[in-house]
């Protein structure tokens, strides 16, 4: 079972209720926001399907071909607009390559004015003369000539949807069946048409109107739109229907789909078709330059049995639109490729229960987020985030390449990072404060090296109490009391000061924690609150290390000057309960138990045997009996037994020396009157060691 420390309990709750408050602005969020986001994300999903992009199994092997009216087109012909019987020059020479069908993306609304017959007609108006009249009816007619050519290929005119728009537009065969649901169809009240002899010789009639999002990129093309009651046909659909000689739609629901000849087209509510970016190179493959279908006839060959569309690339017909493609994208590219969509039969759209689908991939991706921040370590958590987001958007892709059914994964992605920030940035804060907890108790009391140990690995430590075995060194000065009466107190407290400052980095780097500081004493641990390897031993040098050091310190002139005491030491090894204890607001990690106790003991047991440090039997268990001299039995509060303890020996001492005192005490069961009097003998060697005298004077003392 995982076991979460307070400060991952801490992350895991902000995180879920930033993952909460994530949820809820992804439901409250207005329904443009949403869709603008969720369209951004689809853009991508597009972009990468179109790289993997495979025609399906309807493919129709049509070609469509763009005559672009081009900057060169206008340099060569004149400028726009040109006269209507330019255009259906330009159209004659296409219908002579025998195209499938001919769509113009340009809406014809008004007559021609600038064609003879025009002029005759606008003069005989003007004058009144009936002679002018009859003139134009023998004149060139642009519009006549536009119309005559429908005679030769199919002709596909466009619409403009227009609230003021009042002509009519002729009836396009749309059968509906079981009144399929279109509520979000593009509407509007009006239209602007072609004129009348257009749409008379036209073979099909399609709205040119291209809507923008709110960021202004054209996303969808319409396959249907909304003219008051009357439903009409997008150019593209329109001109798909024409190029397959089918007589007219079948609009039916369960689920909604437009039907044309063999083609099956399923209908989102907008009767939108979103389109698929495509990189620009397959748009100049297909564009050929309306001067060189004029000027060179031999360049038509390509539009036999093609679906061929006229638009223009100069900014002067105003046909420029920004897709996800590009800034500057022809509206005659745009049906081009709404064309070439339909024909592959790509059809991309949300998901059934989008929005549902779309919360509950935005709540796993948080919660995953939030999984890895809270398991792994940083490094880790993000690569497993970055790995979350990649499956996000892969399945994504994978879901448009396969289906055409669109999942947005930019939302999730977004929310997901969010999240993922809000909790590393709460465990960061989460660590620095554990950080900073952990330097506050420790850093004057354990190595640096162990304290970023402990930093860096929380789990290592435990506050809240555990049973482990510790070494206890208990420090304390000689006649400190005496000495607190006669010396002046800023130079006591000087004293000290250096003091404590030479125990403590002494016992920092043997390894131990200076527990505590009361009055003249020091309590270190050891072994605590990490395991230190071979602590009694460890323990037993540092005392070892702080007798040699205060001897030599105390021998300074500010403390000799005050006379400052010589330093005793005990030293234990055995089970104790360690942890924090305290207020909340003054929390001490120390430890509890028989070793702690008897280490105090034994610190004083130092005054009765002459010795500076007095070593407990379980420690100098742990410890090298030959670096031990034996100090006999002594009788500790709280033990019913007397307890042998030890000293190290003093640095100056011979091995011979060390087995005369070795014989000495092996004598005092048997002999004690010869021992007592060998460790006399010993004293006058060892003038400066008070414990052989004090041993002689313990062993008759006890046998009198």
């Amino acid at each position: 079972m995982l076991r979460l420390s307070r400060a991952t309990k801490s992350v895991a709750l902000i995180g879920a209720a930033a993952i909460t408050i994530v949820v809820m602005l992804d439901l409250l969020m207005p329904a443009t926001w949403r869709a603008r986001l969720s369209e951004l994300g689809f853009d991508q999903v597009l972009a990468a399907d179109s790289l993997f992009h495979r025609s399906k199994s309807k493919q129709s092997n049509a070609s469509v071909i763009v005559v672009d009216i081009d900057r060169r087109s206008l340099e060569a012909v004149g400028p726009w607009p040109w006269p209507h019987a330019t255009i259906a020059r330009l159209v004659d020479a296409i219908a002579a390559a025998k195209p499938a069908v001919v769509a113009l993306d340009i809406l014809f609304a008004e007559q021609d004015s600038r064609s003879p017959a025009a002029l005759a007609r606008a003069l005989g108006t003007l004058t009144n003369r009936s002679d002018f009249l009859a003139l134009a009816d023998t004149l060139p007619d642009g519009d006549q000539l536009l119309a005559s050519v429908g005679r030769k290929a199919p002709l596909v005119f466009g619409f403009v949807l227009d609230p003021e728009g009042r002509r009519a537009l002729p009836h396009v065969p749309i059968l509906v069946r079981n009144q399929p649901r279109l509520d979000s169809i593009w509407r509007a009240s009006g239209a602007v048409a072609p004129i009348t002899k257009l749409t008379a010789a036209a073979s099909g009639l399609g709205a040119l109107s291209l809507p923008a999002e709110s960021d202004g990129v054209v996303r969808y093309v319409p396959l249907l739109v909304a003219v008051g009651d009357q439903l009409m046909p997008g150019l593209s659909i329109e001109s798909v229907r024409v190029a397959r000689g089918a007589s007219s739609y079948l609009l039916q629901s369960n689920p909604v789909t437009l039907t044309t000849d063999d083609l099956q087209i399923p209908l989102s509510a907008d009767a939108l078709l979103r389109l698929i970016p495509q990189p620009s190179s397959p748009h100049t493959d297909r564009t050929i330059s309306a001067v060189d279908i004029l000027n060179q006839p031999t360049s038509i060959a390509r539009l036999a049995g093609a679906t061929v569309l006229i638009g223009g690339s100069a900014p002067e017909l105003g046909g420029l639109r920004q897709t996800v493609s590009g800034p500057l994208v022809p509206s005659v590219q745009i049906q081009a490729d709404a064309i070439e969509q339909i024909n592959e039969g790509r059809f991309p759209r949300a998901v059934t229960h989008s929005e549902t689908v779309a919360i509950l991939l935005l709540l796993a991706v948080c919660v995953l987020a939030l999984f890895a921040s809270i398991v792994f370590s940083p490094l880790l958590a993000a690569l497993f985030l970055a790995a979350s987001i990649l499956l996000t958007w892969f399945g994504a892709v994978l879901s448009s390449f396969a289906t055409d059914r669109l999942i947005d994964p930019l939302t999730p992605s977004l929310a997901g990072l969010a999240i993922f920030a809000v909790a590393s940035i709460t465990s960061f804060a989460a660590t620095r404060r554990r950080e900073a907890l952990v330097r506050r108790r420790f850093e004057q009391h354990l190595a640096p090296a162990v304290v970023r140990r402990i930093v860096d690995q929380p789990t290592l430590l435990k506050l809240t109490g555990e049973r482990r075995e510790v070494t206890s060194l208990f420090t304390d000065v000689e006649g400190f009391t005496a000495l607190t009466h006669r010396a002046d107190a800023e130079e006591l407290v000087t004293v000290l000061d250096h003091y404590f400052e030479g125990i403590t980095k002494l016992v920092v780097e043997h390894g131990g924690m200076v527990d505590k500081i009361v009055g003249d004493a020091v309590h270190a641990l050891f072994n605590v609150p990490l395991d230190l390897a071979d602590h009694p031993r460890k323990a037993v040098d540092c005392a070892v290390a702080i007798r040699s050091w205060t001897e030599s310190y105390r021998r300074s002139p500010a403390p000799q000057a005050i006379g400052f005491g010589r330093t005793r030491i005990g030293i234990e090894t055995g089970e104790a309960i360690v942890g924090d204890v305290g207020l909340s607001s003054k929390l001490d990690y120390t430890a509890y138990g028989d070793a702690v106790n008897a280490a105090a003991r034994f610190e004083a047991a130092n005054k009765a045997l002459a010795s500076s440090i007095c070593i407990g039997p379980t420690a100098a268990a742990r410890c090298d009996p030959k670096s031990l001299r034996p100090l006999g039995n002594i009788n500790v509060r709280g033990r019913d037994e007397p307890l042998a303890v030890y000293e190290p020996w003093p640095a100056d001492w011979s091995s011979d020396m060390k087995e005369q005192y070795r014989a000495a005490f092996a004598l005092i069961q048997s002999e004690p009157i010869r021992a007592a009097a060998a460790f006399d003998a010993i004293a006058l060697t060892y003038t400066n060691d008070p414990v052989p005298k004090r041993m002689a004077i313990r062993i008759r003392t006890k046998t009198s």
